[in-house]
């Protein structure tokens, strides 16, 4: 459900599709908790729910596994039962915490995801991977586990730093690229910031009818890790510190388009706030990348763009590969 102002009847919505739970376990973060919290706390308790709150420190850094197995007690001890509900207040790393959590608790309870950046409207709140990072490896441990509801007030954009636009407007760009030609123009043509609530659908209409097709990545879902690849090891081998995973997504994309190509998404880039080049060490992201889960013996598939609004998912030597992120990494791409 999109609109304007869904926050304040975040109760009413969530109360419509779950006539019978008693409790609503809120998860969320320490710089969502003091902006929104309240507000979804009041609605769900006006509709009758016994409301409880865990908040953990914002950023990549916390999902892991001390964060998911504290999250899990937070549950227990607060006496959820398998009728109640977990709901997340936050973006990506909360909807991933909080999802992996309620698909874990009780082998699985109710999950509603209220998205509160722009990364996680326009993609990762929908689609149903749940996940944590283990052993310095993004995303390794986790499952799919669909929300119940997706509740997104494009309203909560308003507090966002103008970074965090850009972060999310990179998967975005990756949908545009693979699959909306008209999408991918209206980067190149007209003024964002005015056309937000119009990405935000677009890029969802895309991610939605991708998942409906393939929910566990057997084959077309595989699309939506465009840029993921690479960038997933560009995001480990920074310690999940110094570039948010948007920024990562945007520089894993630009390998892996045509030369014919690479300029006009270099200049959407560039226009959007995102980096284009990165100082990092080639050694430390092909480490990373060694522990991808797309990887099949010494092949990998990797989803490649020749022309926007079009894909190709080719199978890549891992030789192949290899060079072609040394040669990114060093300038030569």
């Amino acid at each position: 459900i999109i609109g304007s102002g869904l926050l304040l009847s975040a109760g009413e919505k969530i109360r419509a599709v779950a006539p019978k739970a008693e409790k609503a376990a809120i998860v969320s973060d320490d710089n969502v908790a003091p902006i929104y919290l309240e507000k979804v706390e009041k609605s769900l308790q006006a509709q009758g729910f016994q409301v409880c709150s865990f908040v953990f420190p914002h950023g990549e850094g916390s999902k892991n596994g001390r964060t998911y197995l504290e999250i899990l007690n937070f549950m227990a001890a607060n006496h959820i039962s398998r009728s109640d509900l977990a709901i997340a207040l936050g973006g990506g790393v909360v909807g991933d915490l909080a999802g992996f959590a309620a698909s874990a608790y009780m082998r699985g309870i109710d999950f509603y995801n209220v998205p509160t950046t722009l990364l996680s409207q326009s993609d990762s709140s929908i689609g149903g991977k749940t996940a944590i990072n283990f052993g310095g490896v993004k995303n390794i441990v986790g499952a799919f586990y669909q929300p119940k509801m997706v509740l997104i007030d494009p309203d909560l954009l308003k507090t966002l730093p103008k970074r965090q636009i850009s972060n999310g407007l990179a998967e975005a760009v990756k949908m545009a690229l693979t699959c909306d030609s008209v999408l991918f123009e209206l980067f190149e043509k007209e003024d964002v910031e005015s056309h937000i609530d119009e990405i935000i659908i677009r890029s969802l209409e895309i991610k939605k009818s991708v998942v409906e097709q393939d929910e566990k990545e057997a084959g077309l879902r595989k699309i939506l890790n465009f840029g993921h690849t690479i960038g997933h090891g560009i995001e480990s081998s920074e310690n999940l510190s110094e570039l948010y995973h948007g920024e990562c997504v945007a520089l894993g994309m630009l390998p892996m388009c045509s030369d014919s190509l690479r300029p006009r998404l270099k200049a959407i880039l560039e226009k959007l706030g995102l980096p284009t080049t990165c100082n990092v060490d080639p050694d430390s992201v092909w480490q990373a990348m060694s522990h991808d889960k797309k990887l099949s013996g010494d092949t990998i598939t990797v989803v490649y763009v020749e022309k926007a609004g079009s894909f190709d998912l080719r199978k890549m030597p891992l030789r192949d590969l290899k060079e072609t992120v040394y040669q990114f990494l060093n300038g030569k791409v």
